[in-house]
């Protein structure tokens, strides 16, 4: 998959670049995401969130415009996204679920990279999917 990461941390980019393995196209850039910025991500199909980038509807719909179909968060949290817009559009959403030892970056990574890895299979990412979406294969792994 063709990807992009924003504003992503010295450890995290480690990290990200060991488990991604060369499997997808990840661009990485240290800017944060702004509507300045947004323009990079024209021709990708995920955008991997760090440091807990918001994302509200406003930035949404801009990288629904640019082809963006899927994000990743390397949070437990998702309250930086606006899932609702996300959701109307189209777009699916995936974080690290909780687990204690996901406080690891390397584990963190290795889950956006496994998220990544699913999708690109055309599957769900199971207890990983934040989507707003009626998914009843999701529903039924949570």
């Amino acid at each position: 998959m063709k990807a992009i990461a924003y504003n992503i941390k010295p450890v995290e980019k480690e990290w990200l670049v060991l488990a991604n393995y060369k499997k997808h196209d990840i661009t990485i850039i240290a800017n944060s995401l702004t509507v300045d910025t947004l323009s990079f991500s024209a021709g990708k199909e995920v955008l991997l969130v760090f440091n807990h980038d918001d994302l509200d509807a406003e930035m949404i719909d801009g990288l629904k415009s640019l082809g963006i179909r899927y994000i990743a968060t390397s949070s437990v949290e998702t309250g930086h996204l606006d899932l609702l817009a996300a959701g109307r559009a189209g777009m699916k959403v995936a974080n690290v679920p909780l687990l204690e030892e996901n406080q690891d970056p390397r584990l963190r990574m290795e889950q956006v990279i496994k998220n990544l890895d699913q999708w690109a299979a055309g599957k769900c990412v199971g207890k990983a999917c934040c989507c707003q979406n009626n998914c009843g294969v999701t529903k039924a792994l949570k």
